[in-house]
């Protein structure tokens, strides 16, 4: 119970992160806490996200630590990771439920991943952002309710 709880407020914690490290980033005469910590969030974001600027939301001129699609599995994580806490789940699905459920939410990620990969184009930022949204959510579901004791 305290690491699925430890869990869920980690990932609120980083979903919020993600724009206040933009936001220390940004500001002209912070302190040098307020960049360190902008620092290594950016550094944390270089390692599980391109860091595309053209890909990436901005807050007063500087970019997010991760791209839009990351930014949209996050917050789908960390909106789940509110619902869990404030009404905890009991039911834990099937592995064969969770399958189907993790492809359906990995649906709209990979419909705009073949459209960019066909086209050579690619979607503004805010679809990118809620296609990835249903996936962290999903993901967050199944790691928010699982059955910990087994």
């Amino acid at each position: 119970m305290v690491f699925r709880r430890a869990y869920l407020t980690a990932a609120l914690l980083w979903a919020a992160t993600i724009p206040l490290a933009a936001l220390a980033a940004s500001g002209s005469n912070g302190s040098s806490v307020v960049y360190a910590f902008a620092i290594g969030v950016y550094a944390l974001g270089r390692v599980i996200c391109h860091q595309l600027p053209v890909r990436s939301f901005y807050v007063s001129g500087a970019a997010f630590p991760v791209c839009a699609r990351c930014t949209g599995i996050y917050a789908g994580a960390a909106m789940t990771a509110l619902l869990v806490l404030a009404r905890p789940m009991r039911a834990t699905p099937s592995a064969a439920r969770a399958r189907h459920l993790l492809i359906a939410a990995l649906l709209p990620t990979a419909l705009t991943l073949a459209y960019e990969w066909a086209t050579g184009a690619m979607p503004a930022n805010w679809i990118r952002a809620l296609a990835g949204v249903p996936l962290g959510a999903a993901v967050m579901w199944l790691l928010g309710t699982a059955d910990l004791r087994t």
